[in-house]
């Protein structure tokens, strides 16, 4: 298994201030809900340094001097008020912050896809689909992170640190600055394993997907596994993936091991400091610490300390957070295809004439500025032309191929028609119109596509058909298939429109399917149909078959057809050659066959095909 050094993402990231902001103006559409939520994180952090000062006053005053029962019952009922109102601003604060977390990484989740919605086709052709998903999953709920866990319960410790610390002071100036001299120690401490810990727990996450990954790929490839007998060297290779998993749960454990002690040793011998001061400031009748306000500040002390070791932790989180959070942010400022949102020009049907005037295009060369974000800089220099002047003129109604070896323009150039890109330079005229100039509505209308792999999304036959038009009913479904001459297909399947088509349509033949794509065309009545070798990928009886219902699909509209097989092409009108991005011959069948050139030379060589 490769992996791709330069694709790995930064798994942290330091705290920035700016991303901070932006986390906190996620919430703004649920101010109410958030200003609620921070009054529970306000009254919680008090609530603690009064429970332990609780504790302590009981103790010292009712218990210790007066030993009246009726106001040590009332101050045990007060205490018991207290732990009541403390239980219920825990529920509430755990309860608001779910809330929220999940209002605004459902709301920013939202936003990622329909900015993803619009970005240029460029973005997808350039992006690995698992760096996309990553942002919809991964990234969103590592900002859920940032919200639920890293910024409430950090508040709430600081707060906690703050009341505490204010309290602890009140008691003894002395002893308290003690507690301030030695808290980075144990921040330090804390900071230290946790950063090690969070490591050794990430490098577990990377090797066990890598473990899942291999699996999956193996169960995949099984067939080929089996012919080549390659199960004992996978066995082997599983095994060492295994040996190093298991590996990094035993450092984890190790240094987790080691981890827990030594916070908790030098808890203990933090608390043995103060014990050894106070208790020689007490015993030596120190009136500014007697020994009623030294067990006061050994409560409040163990309120203080304890934020430490979970700010520590939210600490790292937080950092993790930040990378994430950066990084669906870069995405949300990417530049969206403005293209789409320029163009406005409404024509409700196209008689569907194209043509091209001295079209050029290239795929943009990609140079990351930043290693550690998706934010590129694109250099025209570094562009290579993928189509070089092309000049052609398609009548409507026109069937017309486009033919030449693989990687010379014919995808790219049909690509150029819906707008999927735009011309690096010339212009596309479709009836007159400039085509920047048409509304996306415009072209969804009247272009349809059936790409040479046959994409359905789960779900069923019905739910594919309707794609073009969502609100079809069942009849002009069927008549679609009927036009086609294929509505028996789908009659012979269990559920007939109703089956279930599975993912990719994984429960469906590749006739099935192409069958389904070709209706989904046909029910959208488009004026510009584009062909990618519909029937490249099936058997020769249902190629016959599905050859005649393209046929019919073709009727009184222009087609383009990208031909891989040369004898789909026979009766175009026209056949364009193309060769390293240009047109290196035009005409028919009949007229090319007889000229020396490329298109000879193809039909030389597979010749078996006619």
């Amino acid at each position: 298994m490769l992996t791709d050094a330069s694709q790995r993402e930064p798994a942290v990231r330091p705290l920035q201030w700016s991303i901070i902001v932006r986390i906190f103006a996620l919430m703004q559409p649920f101010r109410v809900k958030r200003n609620w939520l921070l009054f529970c994180v306000v009254i919680r952090a008090i609530q603690q340094p009064a429970f332990a000062w609780a504790i302590g006053a009981i103790i010292d005053g009712p218990i210790a001097r007066s030993q009246n029962m009726r106001l040590i019952f009332i101050s045990v009922a007060l205490f018991s008020l207290l732990c009541i109102v403390m239980q219920l601003t825990l529920h509430f604060r755990q309860r608001l912050t779910l809330e929220l977390g999940e209002a605004v990484v459902n709301n920013l989740r939202r936003d990622v896809f329909n900015h993803l919605q619009r970005m240029p086709m460029a973005y997808f052709h350039r992006t690995k689909v698992g760096r996309i998903l990553s942002r919809v999953s991964g990234d969103c709920n590592a900002v859920r992170t940032g919200v639920q866990d890293v910024m409430f319960v950090s508040l709430i410790g600081l707060g906690q640190m703050f009341f505490a610390g204010l309290l602890m002071a009140w008691y003894s100036v002395t002893l308290f600055l003690i507690v301030i001299a030695m808290s980075p120690l144990f921040w330090l401490a804390n900071r230290l394993f946790q950063s090690r810990l969070s490591q050794a727990y990430r490098d577990i996450q990377e090797n066990f997907s890598k473990v899942t990954s291999w699996i999956a790929e193996n169960i995949a490839g099984m067939k080929v596994t089996q012919a080549f007998v390659r199960g004992p060297q996978n066995a082997e290779q599983f095994a060492t993936m295994v040996d190093r998993h298991a590996s990094h749960n035993m450092r984890a454990t190790r240094i987790s091991g080691l981890f827990l002690p030594l916070i908790e040793l030098n808890s203990q011998l933090f608390l043995a400091a103060l014990i050894a001061v106070g208790g020689t400031l007490a015993l030596q009748g120190n009136q500014a610490t007697p020994l009623r306000d030294l067990i006061q500040f050994f409560f409040l002390a163990n309120i203080f300390f304890n934020p430490i070791q979970v700010l520590a932790s939210q600490y790292n989180q937080a950092l993790t957070a930040m990378a994430g959070a950066e990084r669906v942010f870069d995405l949300l400022a990417m530049p969206v295809d403005t293209i789409d949102e320029q163009a406005s020009l409404e024509v409700d049907r196209l008689q569907g004439e194209i043509e091209f005037r001295n079209v050029s295009f290239g795929y943009q060369a990609q140079t990351i500025t930043r290693e550690d974000t998706e934010k590129a800089a694109f250099e025209q220099s570094a562009t290579t032309l993928v189509l070089r002047d092309v000049s052609l003129r398609i009548a409507a109604g026109q069937t017309v191929a486009l033919v030449g070896a693989s990687g010379g323009g014919k995808s790219t150039l049909s690509n150029l028609i819906p707008r999927f890109y735009s011309p690096t330079s010339g212009s596309i005229i479709i009836d007159g119109y400039d085509l920047a100039s048409l509304s996306r509505a415009t072209l969804t209308r009247n272009i349809a596509i059936v790409p040479q792999q046959n994409y359905l999304f789960s779900g069923t036959i019905a739910d594919n058909l309707r794609l073009p038009v969502p609100n079809a009913k069942d009849d002009e479904l069927w008549y679609a298939l009927c036009e086609l001459g294929c509505a028996d297909i789908v009659e012979s399947l269990p559920d007939g429109l109703s089956t279930e088509v599975g993912s990719r349509g994984a429960t469906l033949s590749a006739g099935q399917r192409q069958v389904i794509c070709l209706a989904r065309a046909m029910l959208a009545r488009p004026s510009i149909l584009i062909l990618d070798e519909a029937t490249s990928s099936i058997d020769t009886m249902t190629e016959l078959r599905i050859q005649a219902a393209i046929t019919r699909l073709q009727e009184n509209r222009t087609t383009i057809i990208i031909a891989h097989r040369l004898s789909t092409i026979r009766t175009a009108d026209q056949i364009f050659v193309l060769d390293t991005g240009q047109i290196v011959q035009r005409g028919t069948h009949e007229s090319l066959r007889e000229v020396p050139g490329v298109y000879a030379n193809m039909l030389h060589r597979y010749a078996g095909s006619l």
